[in-house]
C-alpha cells in the first residue's frame, strides 16, 4: 500500500476578484509535505506566502486545484468538516500573536481546548504546555498586554499545541521579536519538529529559514 503524503497541493490557484480586475495570488502551486518535515516558505512581499499559508490552514479555499491533508481533499469538505480539521489537525502561530487581550495567558491557551471538548481542561495539559514554554503559574494569570512580546509568543506556541495538532503553521513567528528572543522561539519550534511535529513556516528572514530542512520559494504566486 502506497503511503500518501501528509499534505499535497495539486495545481492550487487562488484568484481574488477586485473592482480593478482579477488578481492571481497563487498560480498552479504544486508540492507535497511528508510527516515530520520542517519547511520554510519564502519570497518577496506580495509573492503569495500568506495566501499559501491561509490555504494550508484551511482558512480559505482554492479557486481551482486540490489541497489534500491526511489524504482528504479539502475542496470536498463542508464548513463543519473544515472547522474540525482546523481544531484537531492544525496549530497556528501568528506574527502578531493574536491572543485575546481580555483573557489571561492560561485562558488563551485553554480556549481552543474548550472549543474542541466543550469543557475546561481537567487533565493538566494547559499547565503542562505553559510550563514547557517557560510561562510559570504567576505569569499564566497575566493578560497579554501585561506580558513581553517574547512571553506572548510563548503563550501563542502553547495555544497552538493544546489540541495536539499534527501540523504546525507559523507565520513570521519571530517578526515582532528581538534577535535573542527570536532565537529562543526558533529553538523551541525546532525541538517540536524533532519530536515529530510537521512544521510549515512563512519567513522573509534567511537566518530564521536556516532552521528549516527544506525551502519553498514563491515569486508572483508561483514556485520559483
Amino acid at each position: 500500500m502506497v503511503q500518501k503524503s501528509l499534505i499535497e497541493l495539486r495545481q492550487v490557484t487562488k484568484i481574488y476578484t477586485l473592482p480593478s480586475g482579477d488578481v492571481p495570488a497563487l498560480d498552479r502551486v504544486s508540492f507535497t509535505v511528508e510527516e515530520g518535515e520542517f519547511v520554510a516558505i519564502m519570497g518577496p512581499s506580495g509573492s503569495g506566502k500568506s495566501t499559501l499559508l491561509n490555504q494550508l490552514g484551511c482558512l480559505d479555499r482554492p479557486t481551482s486545484g486540490d489541497l489534500c491533508i491526511h489524504g482528504r481533499n479539502t475542496r470536498e469538505m463542508n464548513d463543519r468538516e473544515l472547522t474540525d480539521l482546523r481544531l484537531n489537525t492544525i496549530g497556528y502561530i501568528f506574527q502578531k500573536f493574536n491572543l485575546i487581550p481580555l483573557l489571561s495567558a492560561y485562558e488563551n491557551v485553554e480556549y481552543p481546548y474548550l472549543m474542541k471538548h466543550r469543557k475546561p481542561d481537567d487533565t493538566g495539559r494547559v499547565d503542562s504546555l505553559l510550563s514547557m514554554v517557560g510561562i510559570d503559574r504567576a505569569l499564566a494569570t497575566h493578560k497579554p498586554p501585561e506580558l513581553s512580546g517574547g512571553q506572548q509568543q510563548r503563550v501563542a506556541v502553547a495555544r497552538a499545541l493544546v489540541n495536539d495538532p499534527s501540523i504546525l503553521l507559523c507565520d513570521e513567528p519571530t517578526g515582532n521579536l528581538d534577535s535573542v528572543t527570536g532565537h529562543q522561539i526558533m529553538e523551541m519550534i525546532t525541538d517540536l519538529n524533532e519530536r515529530g511535529r510537521t512544521i510549515l513556516m512563512v519567513t522573509h528572514d534567511q537566518t530564521v529559514a536556516e532552521y528549516a530542512r527544506r525551502r519553498i520559494i514563491l515569486r508572483d504566486g508561483r514556485m520559483a
